[in-house]
């Protein structure tokens, strides 16, 4: 991992975003960049009341934020040890964080699920939405407060690019948490077979054999990427693709979801009740989005 570049609004639900940088930013061993994203010309109609001889309310609340934060990296019970660089951006809050982390080539954006100010109501797709539109870089939705490394991590596989590109983030973010791969298996026309009132066990039948190719494709899979046996989990389940995801979150006490976006090329991903923005939404564990060519 390059660098951890973590995103917060300095509210105490966004810390939670904080706590786990931190905590990977020393797991992983890599350096640690906290930011802070100021909008520009907030304080332009009351400057003006003040008058040009008051004090610059911008340069005080950038130095009031740039304090907040070194006060949070000094924090040993957050820190950690890990000793972070501190910024305060300055822009729109969106464009600044996704030009800082193509700055610093940033190899993972951490922000919170909850905050207040400009990651308010993230999980709603507002920001994230936005965010993973603008980045090239995958993105870390913290959602719970860490109190370990990831345990269980579950990883959701297509076959595409953008799959094999998460599973690795997922190894090399969670090397030592075992595995559940999830491939969700859709009958072509499935819909279309029920409306020609198709006999339902040759309809089970397709389900069957489409769930055991997909078993071989999973099994070859981890053979491909040599995971351990004894800490892998592959599932072929059929269903939507979000609500296994979720349900399997569940069953298997995982901690971590991790799912794919395809290069440039995932608004549809994105869009309300897409796979992405329905895990977003409903996991309650954290969400990692990986970046697939």
């Amino acid at each position: 991992m390059k660098r951890l570049l973590a995103a917060t609004d300095l509210s105490a639900p966004s810390r939670h975003a904080v706590d786990r940088a931190y905590r990977l930013a020393g797991e992983l061993d890599c350096p640690l960049t906290l930011v802070h994203a100021i909008a520009p010309g907030i304080f332009d109609g009351l400057q003006a009341l003040l008058g040009s001889d008051a004090p610059s309310l911008d340069q005080s609340l950038i130095a009031d934020v740039a304090a907040r934060l070194a006060a949070l990296d000094a924090d040993p019970q957050r820190s950690h040890g890990v000793r972070a660089d501190c910024a305060v951006l300055s822009g729109r809050p969106i464009d600044a964080i996704a030009r800082h982390a193509d700055e610093t080539d940033a190899g993972l954006l951490v922000l919170g699920a909850r905050g207040e100010g400009f990651l308010r109501q993230l999980t709603l797709g507002s920001t994230a939405s936005r965010l993973l539109r603008k980045t090239r870089h995958p993105v870390l939705v913290v959602k719970q407060p860490p109190h370990e490394r990831y345990r269980r991590v579950l990883v959701a596989i297509d076959f595409s690019p953008a799959a094999l590109a998460a599973l690795r983030l997922a190894r090399e973010l969670a090397p030592t948490a075992a595995l559940t791969l999830v491939h969700a298996v859709e009958l072509p026309f499935e819909g279309k077979l029920q409306y020609a009132n198709v006999d339902p066990a040759i309809i089970q039948q397709y389900r069957i054999q489409a769930q055991l190719e997909g078993m071989q494709k999973l099994r070859q899979l981890a053979r491909d990427e040599a995971l351990p046996d004894a800490g892998t989990q592959l599932l072929a389940l059929h269903g939507d693709a979000a609500r296994l995801l979720v349900e399997q979150e569940q069953e298997q006490d995982c901690d971590l979801i991790v799912v794919g976006k395809r290069g440039q090329h995932y608004v549809e991903e994105l869009l309300l009740g897409s796979t992405t923005t329905h895990v977003l939404m409903e996991a309650q564990g954290d969400v990692l989005v990986a970046v697939g060519e």
